[in-house]
């Protein structure tokens, strides 16, 4: 899997792209802001967008929605730790998942080869390509 990370918190997003990579998926860019989200899934077209919800600046819910926009087959993937989830359910957002953080590397390597498998079947289009945590 291509996978674009966007999140503000800059020791977080090193740790998180370390994470997919010890996953066996390949990180095509981080960046920190939801304007750089939007910008990075347009040149890069990622498998799958991990995305903090709570950026500073243009956060990652209008980044998910102008990014769904564009794309309606993307499969954007929250990671939040707010306590507050009542934008973060997918029929709201557009996401298809949201994670609490912080996230183990055992919960990100089942979400990431679920959607693999999800994709390499065709099922990633007009469904949700992960469940979405349990919790939340």
């Amino acid at each position: 899997m291509r996978v674009l990370i966007a999140d503000d918190e800059k020791s977080f997003s090193t740790v998180l792209a370390a994470l997919v990579h010890s996953c066996g998926h390949e990180v095509v860019s981080v960046v920190h802001s939801g304007l750089d989200a939007i910008r990075s899934y347009r040149l890069h077209k990622p498998d799958v967008v991990l995305m903090d919800f709570a950026m500073a600046r243009l956060n990652g819910l209008t980044a998910c929605r102008n990014i769904l926009s564009d794309d309606p087959d993307g499969c954007v993937l929250f990671l939040s730790g707010l306590s507050e989830r009542t934008e973060l359910t997918p029929e709201s957002s557009g996401a298809l998942a949201v994670l609490q953080k912080p996230i183990t590397r055992t919960r990100l390597e089942e979400v990431l080869n679920d959607a693999a498998v999800r994709r390499q079947s065709g099922k990633s289009s007009g469904t949700s390509c992960v469940p979405v945590d349990s919790g939340l």
